[in-house]
């Protein structure tokens, strides 16, 4: 490994979950004001991922009071305290920004059907 492939191995985070466009995320982000720091939450879904070692981030859209908000983060940046995934899309798509054009219900991603198998109980005889 190279140099620079050491310094950026050693500031990446492992503890973040694997997402993809189209999941619904909630964004931890701690903001300082003043000398208080607080924990703000981002929620929203992930309309682009881009990959890379230090230099990848992600785009999160939400629509806040009928305006849709995007904000970028950086995937391994300090300010973002954790991320949690809430729904997973079903999408076939890697950018979705024909989410933007889009309103109400159209603007909606399906989520994926996770069946689990659970164990039926037998009928006595």
């Amino acid at each position: 490994m190279s140099v620079i492939a050491n310094i950026d191995y050693e500031q990446m985070r492992f503890d973040l979950p694997s997402f993809r466009a189209g999941d619904t995320v909630a964004v931890h982000v701690r903001i300082k004001e003043g000398d208080k720091e607080r924990v703000q939450i981002f929620k929203g879904v992930v309309i682009r991922r881009r990959k890379g070692a230090m230099d990848s981030s992600f785009t999160v859209r939400k629509v806040s009071n009928g305006i849709g908000v995007e904000r970028i983060f950086p995937t391994f940046s300090p300010i973002i305290d954790k991320i949690e995934i809430i729904t997973e899309g079903k999408v076939r798509r890697s950018r979705l920004y024909y989410l933007r054009a889009l309103r109400g219900k159209a603007a909606k991603v399906k989520t994926k059907n996770k069946y689990i198998k659970q164990a039926t109980p037998k009928a006595k005889a």
